[in-house]
């Protein structure tokens, strides 16, 4: 893999993360509720599932996914029922939010719930497996060593998914800063309805829109 296959694919990767998804949002809604240190968690999370989705693919499963009709409803309808669950958490939020110095640090506990709530949405998400599964080998040159060519896939993408998150979590932290709580409940109330309309989607999608 050249340098200029390599910057055509961080391209493509950076058109297609930066498009509200379920782990964006949440890095929106974490940034405006934590703060931006105590929702690197989350996103730490959502990174992890990239590696697992590129492992994924360069092992065949996401081919298994494209072709299994059950693994594919396994999968689809357990990421559609927990994205529906945190849009509704979200929904019925109250705004209430701790960005006082006193608060800074984020707990042990809460920390590992932030980082598996990002990392089961994505991971969970049958149409990663298959847009990776897609786009991914068109990038890999077939003539040379793979494991090495998706390694470095992997980085570039994981990279470019953890700063657009940053990204969206210090837009969420400074709403709050400039509005306060109004804006946390607005905040919350907006992310978990697109979640529920992504977990809708999700619940209807077929694998022969691919």
């Amino acid at each position: 893999m050249n340098l200029t296959t390599l910057s055509v694919f961080a391209l493509v990767a950076l058109v297609a993360i930066a498009t509200p998804g379920p782990t964006v949002l949440l890095a929106l809604a974490n940034g405006s509720r934590y703060g931006v240190r105590r929702s690197l968690p989350g996103m730490f999370g959502a990174v992890m599932s990239d590696f697992v989705l590129v492992g994924a693919v360069a092992l065949g499963l996401g081919a298994l996914l494209a072709a299994s009709e059950f693994w594919f409803s396994v999968v689809k309808w357990f990421g559609a029922a927990y994205l529906a669950w945190i849009g509704l958490r979200l929904l019925r939020s109250n705004g209430a939010l701790d960005l006082s110095p006193s608060g800074a640090e984020i707990g042990d506990a809460a920390a590992r719930r932030v980082f598996a709530k990002s990392f089961l949405v994505a991971v969970t998400n049958p149409k990663g497996y298959l847009f990776c599964s897609a786009l991914l080998p068109q990038f890999i040159d077939a003539a040379a060593p793979q494991w090495p060519q998706y390694v470095v896939i992997g980085l570039v993408f994981a990279g470019l998914d953890f700063a657009v998150m940053l990204g969206y979590a210090v837009v969420g932290a400074r709403a709050v800063r400039l509005l306060r709580q109004r804006a946390v409940l607005w905040l919350d109330r907006s992310c978990g309805a697109a979640l529920l309309a992504l977990a809708g989607s999700l619940a209807f999608y077929r694998r022969s829109a691919n």
